[in-house]
């Protein structure tokens, strides 16, 4: 286990001895137009299976509702009238300086090829947007598992280990997104002998907790990862996670300056409660509006200042049982 909160170097806390860049995504959500292509490129790639009868929800246009042991990528539909585009954009003038550029006009660079500029819909828009797990500077699930299950990549990712995960669910509690997920209830599921041949489940890792790895399997290739490769608008762009924070920054700029100051960015914030996140995100609302915590914090992040009160009562406790001694000698 690395360092515990605070600004780090999550691949230098994993100790590789051949340590990479730090990868990861930039999704700009401006330009996300909700065709779900990434979510069917990640079902395909990682074989995951389909979740429920793909209906669609009451709530929206979704047909897949969140991220799942069986949905790494998942695209909310956010419907908004003229109202709540003013209040986000109030919301946005009032930010402080949060890892956040200053408004003006962007610095020269190249972007990318089509026009990215969001439409001019003043009464009314979606707000479609690819969420996908973090990969937390301090993971949450990756300090809490009992069983070396989850490891850290030479790339600064987090990813579990299919078998070695026994299905306890310590990680599930321990992800301040709510991003991983047992494939189902309790335990792993033994395999059945059938035929005096090992049976398998019909879900390949039935009971093991999963979530997206950043398509491991590929960037060990230095091959781009499945939603990435296939997003038509680019709106999920993969890269050195130093180079993804510094494109999100001028994409704000860029927003501001044509006075779209609800544009802010999630998980750019080295100082936030989980040191900063892999996957950050170009947002144009408040993050609740897209299901997202507005202060995540991982649960380990206070276990220092715990054993340090947990000592400072020990100590009351030892001191208060010397004293009574002492005083029942006397």
């Amino acid at each position: 286990m690395g360092q515990l909160a605070g600004p780090t170097d999550p691949t230098a806390d994993a100790h590789w001895e051949h340590r990479h860049e730090r990868k990861g995504f930039f999704t700009d959500t401006s330009i996300c137009i909700g065709c779900k292509a990434c979510e069917v490129a990640c079902k395909e790639w990682n074989q995951n299976p389909q979740d429920g009868e793909l209906e669609l929800l009451e709530s929206s246009y979704d047909n897949t509702g969140s991220l799942g042991a069986s949905t790494w990528r998942h695209v909310a539909f956010v419907e908004q009238d003229s109202e709540r585009i003013e209040e986000a954009r109030e919301s946005g003038r009032k930010l402080v300086s949060l890892g956040m550029p200053r408004v003006g006009p962007p610095e020269a660079r190249p972007q990318p090829a089509g026009d990215t500029t969001p439409p001019d819909t003043p009464e009314f828009r979606w707000l479609m947007s690819s969420d996908v797990c973090k990969h937390c500077t301090h993971a949450g699930c990756l300090d809490v598992c009992p069983t070396g299950a989850l490891f850290r990549t030479e790339h600064g990712t987090v990813v579990v280990q299919d078998d070695v995960c026994n299905g306890c669910g310590t990680c599930v509690a321990g992800c301040p997104f709510g991003v991983i997920e047992r494939r189902t209830d309790g335990t792993a599921a033994p395999r059945t002998e059938r035929d005096g041949q090992p049976g398998k489940p019909e879900v390949k890792n039935v009971g093991v907790a999963q979530k997206c790895t950043l398509c491991y399997d590929r960037m060990v290739d230095d091959q781009t990862p499945a939603c990435a490769q296939t997003c038509p608008t680019t709106s999920i762009k993969y890269g050195e996670h130093d180079d993804m924070v510094e494109t999100a920054r001028h994409r704000v700029a860029e927003l501001h300056a044509q006075g779209r100051t609800e544009a802010r960015l999630y998980g750019a914030n080295e100082l936030d409660g989980v040191g900063g996140t892999g996957s950050v995100f170009l947002l144009l609302d408040e993050p609740e509006v897209y299901g997202l915590p507005p202060d995540p914090r991982v649960p380990t992040a206070d276990l220092p200042r715990m054993y340090q009160r947990a000592g400072l009562a020990a100590a009351g406790m030892l001191a208060a049982a010397a004293l009574a001694f002492a005083g029942g000698r006397s």
